[in-house]
């Protein structure tokens, strides 16, 4: 039977852990109470208990005692309004008779009514957050039903030949820009943003007192954060409908949005010009088509698949909380054998979290609104997106796992054999086998190695309970489970290493002909065409998924870059060597080399040599592009920053290519140079942004305050191996041999272990990102809203 306490630790919000109640540590002091009791039971103590007349007196006459109109029994929970609504009642429970003069059981019970007003707190304060943002939501449907009311009006009218112009303004419908920054984060962020910022403008005048007044300096500060936000606010529309002032803010997350927005600002400003002395009204007509009715919609729909979520959450909080009550005071009156439950939770019973209906009943609301207004009365298909069914995990896979493995375990040592035996992979190797097979195999072993980490990470941030699907946005029906990444990984690569050993028998056999040689072409066609296979077959969903991160990466300027984009392009800058092996896989089967086995057509193309500069610092180029992205959405410096470390690394990067084509002493040196910068640059983010660590001033020594695992040496070795691992492109400059192996497998063997060193980091990673949410307690996205009341002038 397994024990409450892992069931509880097992159902809590991770992001809210710290707001539950602490069941551990009530546990503790039990087993505190019970070695004390234990002791007191002890011959040798007995010694030190009251006389037997001692407690008949004060059993038998609490009169004497100078609060006498106290209640009998062995407790009394007093309960302390709160002087406002917007402040808490709190709890204190008063020992009596026997409990009086326990210092043990007083620390237990003052523990207890800490933890009960801390539930009581946190519940209420989410409550009021849920409540003011479906309060919110509601408006937001009622304005959009006006507007697809007063849109299907105007179709009608249209389709009748009621108007008689071609023009797409609707009479009920007038447009207009207004100036205001589009915040793709949310709401409360962006309140927090602005002040901070408003106030470091603030600060920064102070000195300039002698030379502008205050208003002067505040017309500055506006006009500048007008200025500086103009083209954040493309996405801005001022709609008047049924006489209420609406802005409507689609966010630009995608080009065609931005181009969209950027057409009808040009659009805008040749109307204005072209009507420039007519009626001032008349100048800003702008039409709000469908497509823009359509995104807020999508929007509106996916803030209240959040918000029901949220209270989803919060209904696991009080039924969680509400068992942990019970259980810890049923274990407090089995160790005490006192019977005080049942009076401790009366109190819990009637206290705020557990009474308060508001938030069942918005929940109802919530469901019977998206039932009837995205789902059209179908329940069944509402609660596909409101409470979606989580893939059940199968036996199969694992079987299949456990076969894969066995099979690539097999045919993987076969082929070490049979390389070893041939010479292959030494200094007198096969070169024709080793500049045209040797790449694709190393290219898949790095992708496969890398995905492999990828579903290890996934175990470890499940085993540790952190949140990466919340982190991700992954759909809940669609993310891939450790046991998924891993089938996939043995399949694949079972598939590689005997395709393999089939072309390196054949090429033993002294079989060099054309179809034998395109043996490791149409493997990689074979995976391409896999990859873009548009049937539902063999997780299409998340191949698709993989696809439009892709687009979203190379596309990167153009697109809102979230988590998962920023993620996966981390990824690519530690798989520049296997770019590099894809490029020259490409050159040498699209250009037909392997006809004639002409393997050097692709090294000495100069084409070929200018694309190899350009994969190898594409990847940074894609993640510099994101910081430029996030800094222009978010007005963050860091962001800045952390694109100069991308920089630096493109730089080493075209440095280290242009080594190996010279071997030239300026190069060397110039690598050293770039290498050595770019290290420490990197080193530094690595430790003190990403994973949080190096704080002196922390609890734990040069650590932060928060840690999920348990052993912190694991910390510092974590650290000195990230050190070591950094500092692999030392080989370029070292040309370290292993013995009589090929340079190609050194080179082989130094990628890998940087694919090592960028799982690693994964962990810690996604292990910061987790901390820092649950350390704001959130749980749910906040969708940013499309519609924004505005005043009318």
């Amino acid at each position: 039977m397994v024990k409450f306490s892992k069931q509880f630790e097992a159902q809590l919000v991770p992001e809210w852990k710290e707001a539950f109640v602490d069941y551990w540590l009530l546990k503790k002091d039990l087993k505190r109470m019970q070695v004390v009791g234990d002791n007191k039971s002890d011959p040798h103590n007995r010694g030190t208990e009251p006389s037997l007349v001692h407690r008949l007196f004060k059993k038998r006459i609490p009169f004497f005692r100078s609060n006498g109109n106290r209640e009998h029994g062995a407790i009394q929970v007093h309960r302390k309004l709160g002087s406002s609504a917007s402040e808490n009642d709190f709890y204190e429970t008063e020992l009596l008779d026997q409990f009086e003069d326990n210092e043990v059981v007083k620390e237990f019970f003052s523990r207890l009514d800490l933890q009960l007003n801390k539930v009581n707190q946190f519940y209420k304060g989410k409550e009021k957050e849920y409540l003011d943002r479906g309060e919110s939501l509601h408006k937001q449907m009622e304005i959009l039903l006006e507007l697809k009311a007063a849109l299907k009006q105007q179709q009608q009218q249209r389709g009748k030949g009621i108007l008689g112009t071609d023009s797409k303004d609707d009479p009920s419908i007038s447009c207009s820009i207004i100036s205001e920054e589009d915040s793709t984060r949310g709401a409360i962020d962006q309140t927090e943003q602005n002040s901070e910022s408003l106030s470091r403008e603030l600060g920064s005048l102070t000195s300039e007192q002698d030379q502008l007044s205050m208003s002067q300096r505040l017309d500055s500060i506006k006009y500048r954060r007008e200025e500086g936000n103009k083209f954040r606010s493309l996405s801005g529309r001022v709609v008047s409908c049924q006489g209420k002032n609406v802005k409507i803010n689609i966010p630009l997350t995608t080009p065609s949005r931005t181009f969209s927005a950027l057409t009808d600002l040009v659009w805008e400003d040749l109307v204005n010009q072209s009507k420039k002395g007519g009626n001032e009204l008349s100048n800003n007509k702008l039409s709000v088509n469908k497509t823009k009715l359509h995104h807020a919609e999508k929007m509106i729909r996916g803030a209240y698949i959040e918000l029901y979520k949220g209270l989803g959450y919060l209904k696991t909080y009080r039924n969680l909380n509400m068992l942990a009550f019970v259980k810890i005071l049923k274990k407090f009156d089995k160790v005490t054998q006192k019977q005080v439950s049942s009076t401790y939770l009366k109190v819990v019973e009637s206290s705020y979290f557990n009474s308060s209906d508001k938030a069942v009943k918005l929940t109802d609301e919530v469901e019977e609104l998206f039932i009837k207004q995205f789902a059209e009365d179908d329940k069944r298909k509402a609660m596909k997106y409101l409470k979606p069914h989580q893939r059940k995990e199968s036996h199969t896979v694992t079987f299949f796992i456990g076969l894969f493995a066995g099979c690539f375990m097999a045919l993987f040592t076969g082929y070490c054999i049979m390389a070893h035996l041939a010479g292959m992979y030494t200094s007198r190797s096969n070169s024709i086998y080793m500049e045209t097979a040797y790449p694709v195999l190393s290219m898949f072993s790095l992708l496969f190695l890398h995905l492999f980490l990828y579903g290890c990470n996934i175990f470890m941030w499940r085993k540790t309970r952190i949140n990466y699907a919340f982190i991700f946005e992954f759909a809940p029906t669609k993310e891939l489970k450790y046991r998924d990444v891993l089938l996939i990984c043995t399949a694949c690569m079972t598939i590689v290493v005997g395709s393999m050993f089939a072309h390196l028998a054949l090429i033993l056999k002294g079989d060099s002909s054309t179809q034998v040689q395109a043996i490791p072409g149409i493997l990689v066609l074979m995976f391409l065409l896999l990859l873009v296979c548009p049937f539902n077959v063999l997780y299409k969903s998340t191949r698709f998924l993989f696809l439009r991160i892709l687009r979203n990466i190379i596309l990167s300027p153009l697109y809102k870059v979230v988590m998962v984009d920023f993620f996966m392009a981390d990824q690519l800058c530690s798989q520049v060597p296997m770019l590099r092996s894809l490029e020259y896989v490409a050159c040498y089967y699209i250009t037909g080399s392997y006809k004639t086995q002409d393997y050097g057509y692709c090294y000495s193309a100069k084409h070929f040599r200018d694309l190899a500069y350009a994969v190898s610092f594409l990847p940074y180029y894609w993640r510099a592009m994101q910081c430029a992205r996030r800094w222009f959405d978010e007005g963050d410096m860091g962001h800045l920053i952390n694109l100069g470390k991308y920089v630096s690394a493109m730089l080493a990067a075209g440095a280290k290519v242009a080594y190996e084509r010279e071997k030239s002493p300026g190069w060397l040196v110039l690598v050293v140079a770039m290498s050595s910068g770019a290290t420490v640059y990197q080193l530094y983010w690595d430790f003190v942004k990403d994973w949080g660590l190096l704080q002196a001033n922390s609890k734990n020594p040069w650590l932060r305050n928060d840690l999920i695992l348990k052993r912190k040496f694991v910390y510092y070795l974590s650290m000195g191996l990230n050190l070591v691992l950094r500092l692999a492109w030392l080989q370029t400059v070292i040309h370290p041999n292993l013995g009589s192996l090929d340079s190609r497998v050194t080179s082989f063997l130094l990628a890998a272990l940087e694919v090592i060193r960028r799982g690693h980091w994964n962990f810690y990673r996604l292990e910061n990102e987790h901390l820092n949410n649950a350390g704001k307690f959130r749980a749910v996205k906040t969708v940013p809203l499309p519609f924004h009341e505005v005043d009318q002038d």
